[in-house]
Parts: C-alpha cells; sequence; structure tokens
C-alpha cells in the first residue's frame, strides 16, 4: 500500500473506533423502555466526570499527588462555585472565576 492509501485507511479505522462506541449505545437503548432509577442514575454521569477531572486540578499537588486544601487554585474555586451555584449563568461564573483567578496571581505570595 502506498502511503496515502494508508493513511485513508487509518482515518477509516480511527472513525469506525471513535464512532461505534457512542453509536451502539445509543442505538441499543433507543429501542427499550428504561427504569426510572436507571435514568435518574444516569443524569449523576456528567457530575461524576466533571468532579473527576476538576478535583485532582484543584486539591491535589505535587508528584506523590498530596492533598492539599488550602492552595490557591482551590480558594479561588470555593467562591466561584457559590457563584455558579446562586446566579447559574455560565458566562458570569466563567468572567467571576477567571477575575478572582487573575486578582489572586497579583496578591503577595507569603
Amino acid at each position: 500500500m502506498d502511503l496515502q492509501r494508508e493513511h485513508l485507511v487509518l482515518f477509516f479505522l480511527m472513525g469506525v473506533v471513535t464512532y461505534l462506541p457512542r453509536w451502539l449505545p445509543l442505538f441499543i437503548f433507543s429501542q427499550r423502555s428504561l427504569p426510572a432509577w436507571f435514568i435518574q442514575w444516569l443524569d449523576f454521569i456528567p457530575v461524576a466526570i466533571l468532579s473527576a477531572l476538576v478535583f485532582p486540578e484543584l486539591f491535589l499537588a505535587g508528584e506523590a499527588r498530596d492533598l492539599n486544601l488550602w492552595n490557591m487554585k482551590a480558594l479561588v474555586a470555593l467562591p466561584t462555585f457559590v457563584f455558579a451555584f446562586l446566579t447559574r449563568s455560565l458566562g458570569g461564573t466563567v468572567i467571576f472565576g477567571m477575575f478572582l483567578y487573575w486578582i489572586s496571581g497579583r496578591l503577595p505570595v507569603p
């Protein structure tokens, strides 16, 4: 096979590998009625994924991944979470969080 054909085959197979795991559950579950508890359980998946991505960045530091609750990122994130909860404004939360992060970078380090 020449190089261009190998690339086309590679792109096609990458598309299949990416598309199939997304399409298959949708195809299977769209034709069945799901129990209410399962639908409620599915509502927690985005929150769990976001928490798994955000928590280590905010509260774990170093190579040994030590728990550090009082670092600047965590101290900025907590009022940002409160602001998001109270206002329910995505744009406002992003601006407020960026402002707090900018202010925290200008504070003198003890």
